[in-house]
């Protein structure tokens, strides 16, 4: 993950991207207060290997409790978990930078926040991208407790200058074609049900794509669809009306669709060509049945 944030050590002891302003002891440190009202002093730690979405971050301590109120290395990795499949998809180069601030604090005498703007701005970036899978951004980063006049953690000018090309729209998060088990999986874990089908027809609704199926619906992996309900089942491509999506244009090929349900509607999350003449595939299919995923629904509630 080395390709997403700056390596912050560097950002720590320098001090190029740390917004600071006079220091002020009236505030206290207010999130401090929340955050840490129980007493506990906080204690430094090395990053462990399996906290996914931290390690190799740029520092190797961490602070616990962190500053999301996380006591237990444990329950910081079940919850950081649910965030790295966000990272992967690079909505915003600093990320990893904001939630591994919250997540994984680097260890200083007092807590050091991410920049109120920090968080508007990798928010803006990836709230729609989580909107487009049904999730909406979540309490716990709602960027009007970060502070914004006080030393707070930003990102560097290389990265908040990172943007794509003009005139060349991202192929839409749902169709990313990458065929590798990670991404199949991801997509799956952001899912309630996938299964086998071919599309009948596409529709324009507004800023979404309506998908209607094909009658002949084979379920791979239900967990909340009923198989009474796959003979009704329409998707939407939420935000999906001018972003790029090969397999919708494709109808007549057999593919692995995903979805879920949000408010009265099924959402497409994933669909992905179905290709038994690939291992990498056939390997996901072995796996989707099985496969744990991160508690995405503790995440972004």
């Amino acid at each position: 993950m080395k390709n997403f944030i700056p390596n912050l050590w560097i950002v720590l002891v320098l001090l190029p991207s740390l917004k600071a302003a006079e220091y002020d002891d009236d505030f206290n440190w207010k999130l401090d207060m929340e955050i840490h009202g129980n007493g506990k002093t906080p204690a430094c730690m090395d990053i462990p290997e399996d906290l996914r979405l931290c390690y190799d971050v740029g520092y190797n301590k961490m602070m616990l409790p962190n500053l999301l109120d996380h006591e237990s290395i444990s329950d910081v990795k079940q919850q950081a978990s649910g965030w790295v499949p966000l990272v992967h998809k690079a909505c915003h180069p600093s990320t990893q930078l904001l939630l591994c601030s919250l997540f994984a604090p680097v260890c200083l005498e007092r807590p050091l926040y991410p920049c109120r703007w920090l968080c508007e701005a990798v928010r803006d970036k990836c709230a729609p991208l989580m909107e487009s899978f049904g999730f909406a951004w979540p309490d716990m980063l709602k960027c009007d407790k970060f502070p914004q006049d006080d030393l707070c953690i930003s990102m560097n000018e290389t990265n908040s200058n990172i943007s794509k090309p003009a005139g060349q729209p991202s192929v839409c998060p749902q169709c990313d074609n990458e065929m590798n088990a990670d991404a199949i999986l991801e997509h799956m874990c952001a899912s309630e049900f996938a299964i086998k089908a071919k599309i009948k027809e596409v529709k324009i609704e507004n800023l979404d794509r309506k998908v209607i199926l094909q009658k002949r619906r084979k379920p791979v992996r239900l967990v909340t669809l009923k198989k009474p309900d796959l003979k009704k089942l329409v998707l939407y491509l939420k935000n999906g009306a001018k972003c790029p999506c090969q397999q919708l244009e494709n109808s007549g090929k057999v593919y692995l669709i995903m979805g879920r349900l949000v408010g009265k509607q099924h959402i497409l999350t994933g669909i992905h060509k179905w290709d038994k003449s690939s291992q990498e595939f056939k390997k996901t299919l072995k796996k989707l049945k099985s496969y744990k995923c991160p508690a995405f629904e503790a995440v972004f509630k």
